[in-house]
């Protein structure tokens, strides 16, 4: 194998570490409570590459609001997806938009880009 095949290979290889390390572990480890004053559980969540922080726990049964602070013009972070509620909401490119939702039992909920690429979750307890 001559040095041109073995440096297609590599960078080959090392493409897919790297695919695989962003999607599956890159800003997994952020947790955020929820601000717990009156009126709605508060969290900015900046849209960057991902979701930061990604997890946020909050208490179950009382209102939550979360303010996506889209910093980045890439497709797939158009859009924030909670199934669990029925949400789906456009998010434009350096704006910060607000969803508001009420997790009545405690569980975990998760949320994802509209290509179910980017992933966060929401603990509540």
């Amino acid at each position: 194998m001559d040095k041109p095949n073995l440096a297609v290979i590599l960078a080959g290889l090392g493409a897919i570490v790297w695919v695989n390390w962003y999607f599956l572990f890159a800003g997994r480890g952020a947790v955020q409570a929820a601000s717990f004053a009156t009126g709605p559980q508060h969290v900015d969540i900046l849209v960057k590459g991902g979701y930061e922080p990604s997890t946020i726990r909050v208490a179950a049964g009382r209102p939550v609001e979360l303010t996506f602070d889209r910093q980045e013009t890439s497709s797939c972070s158009e859009e924030v997806v909670f199934s669990d509620f029925g949400i789906r909401k456009f998010l434009p490119a350096h704006e910060k938009t607000s969803v508001t939702f009420t997790p009545q039992k405690p569980g975990t909920y998760e949320f994802t880009c509209g290509m179910s690429m980017l992933h966060g979750r929401v603990i509540a307890e």
